[in-house]
């Protein structure tokens, strides 16, 4: 389902710019214009400008710029969909939804409304756990022990949940809707309905906050030393962990304040950090760091300090939380690991050696480039060829996932300086060798040109469909011809409901391609799960600033220059086709690799050669489909 381009031009020119910014920054009257202080970054003189007639913000101190819906995916870390429809509800608009049916459009509808009822029921039940912390003596005291002020406690809605089985029954009279069971308040047992019970009991409770405030879910830790410590609301609608941080709506201003995020490892660092004046703290909700989380940090800061204990279960974490930020490390953010000693976390540190001093271990952490040489060489002797070429190996992946610019190509010198290779020689070994080129068809030829087993294909006019012809060669040398993966993410841009019916093992294939490509395939399929499928309009807003942009751009310019849609001169059957066609070659490719990886592990693996007699088969099959595609007998 999509959004009308349409709409989206009537909503930027409805809404008031200067009434959307001024609810979050103090705006005065410059002459034809405001002016306040950047929400995006610390100053003391305002050089934040918004103009009602341009409808437009700019600050001339850092240069961010953009219009009202724009302002809500910077400022509140809005997807582009959830800013329209934030910014429509705000005008009372409707947002309509192309190539969308009815029944499509009543789900989608009883979706949001599930989604808004379900954070009803968890900020009532929120309620009730404030007002139970009020009375409850021992979680009180257990609160001003851990040092944690009533202001604090107040600010990020801390409550209790009592030892009670069926607690809730009393705020929720109807204890059976099953809207407790899905918003993960109450547990049914496996005897059916008669079984239903609280899933918090007798547990200090952390509201989980999304972007905009709403109540999506709660952390619980005990008081005591039962187990589990800490116990989350189970996945539901409205809360995924691998997407949302405790603390990041309470921590937005401090972020900017601050000038960085702090990423913590629980509910209570984030609270005694606010506490001890490090409000910028959040925390991952008991899973590794993801891709997501950081993305979404670097919507309100461009430096992050990640904060782990110094053991090996904190090199672990760390090193998980590394391979989430790589595609994320552009020339202009910050990536840093903070290893605290092993017998302090942060709020022991703070204590004991006071706020200036933990500052200062702050600024001195380890940065991204030095860990990622540390994490690929761990294992490694340097001293010793064969150490060289596994961290060779090591390395590589990491790297790849960069975006490219400064910092990349500084650390490749770093990497073969290391490694004992030159720059070039490291770049050659990386870069798969282009085949040779193969000869023109002959002009008599009516076959229309398949993948076969080019690795290139260059576009012509952005035609797709079996009348697709090659470009006469005197136009062969204006544009970089298209790879299969960008040929992929062309087609996919253009059709992003196609995502949803490539299979698990395709999604993964193209989720785990190196560099920008894996990055992009990865976001797309992140925007479908989150938002739906959106048009290439759409699309194109949420890409910006995310390392991979100039590569989507570019896939989806036309060797004129122009912006293309691939699917506009096909039939949706045709595009489909054509996808078919691209994932099958780089299927096939996939598979080749496997089998060399089966042949060479014959020797050690009795159950290699076995994987390899099934590779071969899924490859034959895999070659009569496209042989069959190519009308080759």
């Amino acid at each position: 389902m999509t959004i009308p381009a349409s709409f989206i031009q009537e909503l930027i020119a409805r809404a008031d710019v200067v009434e959307i910014v001024g609810r979050y920054v103090q705006l005065k009257k410059a002459g034809a214009n405001f002016m306040g202080l950047c929400p995006f970054h610390g100053e003391k003189s305002p050089s934040f400008s918004v103009s009602p007639t341009k409808q437009f913000y700019h600050c001339f101190g850092c240069g961010v710029h953009g219009n009202a819906i724009g302002f809500l995916m910077e400022h509140a870390g809005m997807g582009f969909v959830e800013a329209v429809h934030d910014l429509a509800g705000q005008y009372g608009m409707q947002v309509p939804e192309d190539d969308a049916s009815p029944e499509e459009r009543a789900r989608a509808a009883g979706q949001r409304q599930k989604q808004a009822t379900l954070s009803e029921v968890l900020e009532k039940a929120g309620e009730a756990y404030r007002k139970q912390l009020k009375q409850s003596v021992t979680a009180i005291d257990y609160l001003k022990g851990r040092g944690v002020s009533g202001e604090v406690a107040r600010e990020y809605g801390i409550g209790y949940a009592p030892p009670g089985w069926r607690t809730l029954a009393s705020v929720f009279p109807e204890y059976d809707d099953p809207l407790l069971a899905e918003s993960g308040l109450v547990i049914v047992g496996d005897d059916g309905e008669d079984k239903r019970y609280d899933r918090f009991r007798d547990r200090v409770m952390f509201p989980i906050r999304n972007v905009k405030g709403e109540c999506i879910g709660f952390g619980g830790r005990v008081l005591g030393d039962e187990k589990p410590k800490y116990l989350n609301s189970p996945e539901t609608p409205v809360f995924s962990k691998g997407r949302e941080l405790y603390g990041l709506f309470e921590a937005r201003a401090a972020l900017r304040d601050k000038g960085y995020a702090l990423v913590t490892e629980g509910y209570m660092d984030v609270v005694a950090l606010a506490q001890l004046g490090f409000p910028n703290a959040v925390a991952t909700l008991g899973t590794a760091c993801t891709p997501e989380h950081v993305q979404k940090l670097f919507r309100f800061t461009d430096s992050v300090v990640f904060s782990f204990d110094g053991d090996a279960a904190g090199r672990r974490a760390a090193r998980k939380a590394l391979d989430g930020a790589l595609p994320f490390a552009t020339d202009v953010r910050s990536v840093k690991f903070l290893f605290l000693p092993a017998e302090h976390d942060p709020d022991s540190f703070i204590r004991e050696f006071g706020a200036d001093a933990f500052a200062r271990f702050v600024s001195e952490a380890t940065p991204l480039s030095r860990f990622m040489l540390e994490a690929a060489r761990e294992g490694c002797d340097l001293g010793s060829a064969e150490g060289r070429a596994h961290m060779t190996a090591n390395v590589r992946p990491l790297w790849s996932a960069m975006p490219d610019g400064a910092l990349k190509r500084q650390l490749l010198e770093d990497i073969a300086g290391l490694v004992q290779l030159s720059a070039q020689a490291l770049t050659e070994l990386w870069t798969p060798a282009a085949p040779a080129p193969r000869a023109a068809p002959p002009p008599t030829s009516a076959a229309p040109p398949r993948y076969e087993k080019e690795s290139t294909w260059r576009p012509s006019g952005g035609r797709y469909g079996k009348d697709r012809a090659s470009p006469p060669p005197a136009t062969r040398g204006r544009t970089l011809p298209l790879s299969r993966p960008d040929v992929a993410a062309r087609l996919l841009l253009s059709n992003m409901a196609e995502w949803e019916a490539l299979s698990h093992e395709l999604h993964g294939l193209l989720c785990d391609l190196p560099g920008a490509h894996g990055q992009l395939f990865a976001w797309l399929d992140s925007q479908l799960h989150e938002h739906g499928a959106q048009p290439w309009a759409a699309l194109r807003e949420g890409l910006r600033g995310m390392p991979f942009e100039t590569l989507a751009q570019r896939v989806m310019t036309g060797p004129d220059g122009a912006p293309v849609d691939a699917g506009a001169d096909a039939r949706p059957a045709d595009a489909a086709a054509e996808l078919r066609n691209v994932l099958d070659y780089m299927l096939d490719d996939h598979l080749k690799a496997l089998e060399s990886e089966a042949i060479a592990a014959a020797g050690s693996d009795p159950l290699a050669l076995e994987r390899y007699r099934s590779l071969q088969s899924r490859r034959r099959e895999l070659q009569l489909r496209l042989r069959s595609a190519r009308g080759s007998p």
